[in-house]
């Protein structure tokens, strides 16, 4: 026996969601039914489906407009950050995906710390292109400026050799 179901999420090997699938009855009443990935088919709830997809449709075009408007105001900046670095322009530690963040914060753009792209983290005193992956269709670079921080190398104190213990003589 099989019963008629309309998927309420996107099921692999069976369809996306709003489809209305056919499926064996122990299958849909043991396993789609209680996980909530599936509802009887009727036309209440193919009304009820329809609406949740224009609801998230809707929801995605939001998204989507707010990451372009993102990517446009990436593109016409740079972001400058400063960090302790040595004579030969090498950083003392490194510039990660948390200080571009945080950097974009201070401009005013706020992210989250896995959108941004890093294969390695910056080591360097330079200019970077940075990806960006602002929405699953919007993915831009951002121009980052790493330079020495003010102060330039951090003070090193002298190494002075510590005062020798007095000898202990052996009693013999």
């Amino acid at each position: 026996m099989s019963t008629q179901i309309i998927l309420t999420t996107k099921v692999e090997h069976l369809g996306d969601e709003g489809t209305t699938v056919k499926v064996a009855d122990g299958y849909a009443r043991n396993f789609l039914f209680p996980k909530g990935l599936a509802m009887p088919a009727s036309a209440a709830n193919l009304k009820r489906i329809e609406s949740l997809r224009k609801k998230r449709e809707a929801e995605h075009a939001a998204e989507l407009a707010a990451a372009k408007e993102l990517e446009s105001k990436l593109t016409k900046g740079t972001i400058t950050i400063s960090a302790p670095a040595g004579a030969d322009e090498k950083l003392f530690g490194s510039v990660t995906a948390a200080d571009i963040v945080e950097a974009l914060a201070k401009e005013g753009i706020t992210i989250d710390r896995k959108k941004v792209v890093l294969e390695h983290p910056i080591r360097a005193c330079g200019h970077y292109d940075v990806d960006i992956k602002l929405h699953a269709s919007v993915a831009t670079k951002a121009k980052i400026w790493v330079v020495a921080a003010e102060g330039g190398a951090p003070a090193v104190a002298p190494v002075v050799p510590a005062p020798e213990s007095p000898k202990k003589s052996k009693k013999k």
